[in-house]
């Protein structure tokens, strides 16, 4: 089996660094204390990854378990991130790519005459235009737009829902991470677990609300697997409350699960001249197949939602915090 390499990040009160997962050990890179970093660099000396990688491995270990558990200094990072500018870094998805995404929109938005709602239309487009031969361009997907880094949390951190909030609940998806070189070519770093967390109370009152439903935090990590195949994914998605758990499901994604390829989903989010900006960095959502809303559960605070792939790393844990303190006004100041 072809060994998949992967990448976290990680700091403590004085530094951060990034590391090579060798279980159970974390192998520490130097010269480099983000992914971001390593890329540009391997970008601007027209270098592979994974041999900048090899170049720059140390003999330095870290237990990752203690790290992993909250049990160390060492604090997981987002699997990636742009820590000079998050600013520069987008984060947004692609939806309707999975057949149950589909179903369940329909069924929030399902009118009284049966017909198949504009989502269902939307997925039934990606099956029929959604794989274009080599070379071809086929039928663009939906896209959402999430935020900038700012909005990206790690394995253990608190996923929260606004004050303005309707609700919060777990997307188990993969996210593509992406880094635009001086040219203004896109080059994809690599795959890692993502929860989109969206709002799906607020777009269950009307699919209008899809845009402000996804404005929310989102975790990623906690590893960049930097050399895995997208074909088939499968794995795991799972709600604890107090411990005990509450709902699971198994999962799958992968071009061979969903209604477009790779290179489709990829052409029509960098076919946007403002989306080719050098040095841009993105984060890239592809879509879920099973999110515990759609089985009319609504998640409280302090539960767990649990994330797992194969082959991409250890699971993605986070609870989510539901900020109960009364909505504000903003205020617009005059200059």
């Amino acid at each position: 089996m072809k060994e998949i390499r992967r990448l976290v990040q990680i700091k403590n009160q004085t530094e951060r660094r990034i590391a090579l997962v060798r279980e159970p050990k974390l192998m520490l890179i130097n010269g480099f204390n983000s992914i971001y970093d390593l890329a540009v660099s391997a970008l601007e000396q027209g270098l592979k990854l994974v041999g900048l990688i090899a170049e720059n491995l140390s003999s330095e270990e870290l237990d990752y378990e203690a790290i992993y558990r909250g049990e160390s200094e060492w604090k997981l990072l987002p699997s990636f991130d742009n820590p000079h500018a998050p600013m520069s870094c987008l984060v947004a998805g692609t939806g309707l790519t999975h057949k149950n995404s589909a179903l369940n929109r329909q069924m929030m938005h399902q009118a009284a005459d049966d017909k198949p709602t504009d989502s269902m239309q939307m997925y039934q487009w990606g099956v029929e235009g959604g794989t274009p031969a080599p070379g071809k361009i086929g039928v663009q997907p939906e896209w959402f737009y999430k935020g900038n880094g700012a909005v990206l949390k790690a394995h253990g951190e608190y996923l929260e829902v606004p004050c303005y909030g309707n609700d919060g609940g777990e997307e188990p998806e993969v996210a593509g991470v992406y880094l635009v070189d001086k040219s203004g070519t896109p080059y994809r770093i690599g795959f890692t677990t993502g929860n989109e967390f969206s709002d799906h109370v607020m777009e269950k009152k009307n699919y209008l609300y899809l845009a402000p439903s996804k404005l929310r935090q989102c975790a990623i990590g906690p590893e960049l697997a930097i050399d895995a195949d997208f074909s088939s994914l499968s794995g795991k998605v799972s709600v604890s409350r107090r411990g005990e758990k509450l709902w699971s499901a198994d999962i799958q994604t992968g071009e061979e699960n969903m209604a477009h390829n790779l290179s489709n989903l990829e052409y029509h989010h960098f076919k946007y001249d403002n989306h080719r900006i050098p040095y841009q960095s993105h984060v890239h959502f592809f879509g879920a197949d099973a999110f515990s809303f759609g089985n009319k559960i609504r998640l409280q605070d302090e539960d767990e939602m649990k994330v797992e792939w194969n082959g991409l790393g250890r699971p993605l844990c986070n609870k989510i915090k539901i900020r109960n303190e009364k909505e504000k006004l903003v205020e617009i100041k005059k200059i």
